[in-house]
């Protein structure tokens, strides 16, 4: 009796040291995401953009990149890998990775979707998994927005008169569907004060105690409402966020939320990066 009992107390300080040890291996996991989501902010010319990002849980498979090129564009992309915590975590770390080597080598987001479909799709068919992204083009001098979409959801074009824009409609296959894909790209002319809202669904798919989900009509209805001409990203930012808050209540976030907005300034020049575990 006495050496079996002796061996479950080992048994039970060795789990107990193994959960420790993936404690902290989570918390570090969590950390270098941060840290590669909240990288280096470039400057742009007569525009806004800041990004924000919060996990469902401690790591989260949700993705956002600014990449500034040598003409002066920036490009923006967003993502949503399919699944949840650590496994969805590491394609994120592969999606940012394919995103960074393509950014570097095209020309446009078309092309750099197609060279991350080109460089991801064995890997993500052997996880039989997929990743969802939209990756844009802005040119600050020609007020041009260049996008191309893999699956993702459409950005939110909002005029300072208070009138929701309808942006060309961009299709094409997530990342990972089809070999050989190639991304065709969509473009649109932004004026002084517009806002564009790159989102991913767990804003527009949280839920309340009811079951009710926040929806599109929502995210528009608190755009229309803080789009209001000079104010800054970062406030409309904390105000969806607090609207989402406000309507989930209590209830436990089931996905990642992130979201990326971009707006034209004629006088102002800033990009900020911001992650967080919770609203």
């Amino acid at each position: 009796m006495y050496r079996r009992h002796f061996s479950l107390e080992n048994d039970g300080s060795a789990n107990d040291r193994e959960t420790k040890t993936l404690e902290r291996e989570i918390k570090l996991a969590r950390n270098i995401q941060t840290q590669l989501l909240n990288g280096h902010e470039p400057t742009v010319e007569n525009s806004s953009v800041t990004g924000l990002s919060i996990p469902a849980r401690l790591i989260g498979g949700d993705y956002y990149d600014f990449y500034v090129l040598p003409n002066g564009k920036l490009r923006i992309i967003i993502g949503d890998v399919m699944g949840k915590g650590i496994p969805a975590a590491m394609l994120m770390i592969l999606t940012r990775g394919a995103f960074r080597s393509a950014a570097e080598s095209t020309k446009g987001p078309g092309e750099t979707l197609t060279a991350m479909n080109s460089a991801m799709y064995e890997d993500l068919r052997k996880l039989s998994s997929f990743v969802t992204v939209l990756c844009a083009d802005w040119d600050p001098a020609t007020k041009e927005l260049t996008y191309a979409n893999a699956g993702h959801t459409l950005p939110i074009i909002v005029h300072p008169e208070n009138l929701l824009g309808d942006p060309p409609k961009a299709k094409g296959v997530m990342l990972g569907g089809l070999p050989n894909t190639v991304y065709k790209e969509e473009s649109l002319y932004l004026k002084e004060e517009d806002l564009v809202c790159f989102y991913t669904d767990g804003i527009t798919e949280a839920q309340n105690k009811a079951g009710e989900l926040y929806r599109l009509d929502r995210l528009n209805d608190c755009l229309l409402s803080n789009c209001n001409q000079g104010i800054d990203v970062k406030d409309i930012e904390e105000c969806i966020t607090r609207s989402i808050s406000e309507f989930t209540g209590d209830c436990a976030q089931r996905d990642d939320i992130t979201m990326v907005l971009l707006k034209v300034n004629h006088d102002q020049t800033d990009i900020t990066s911001y992650n967080s575990p919770v609203i």
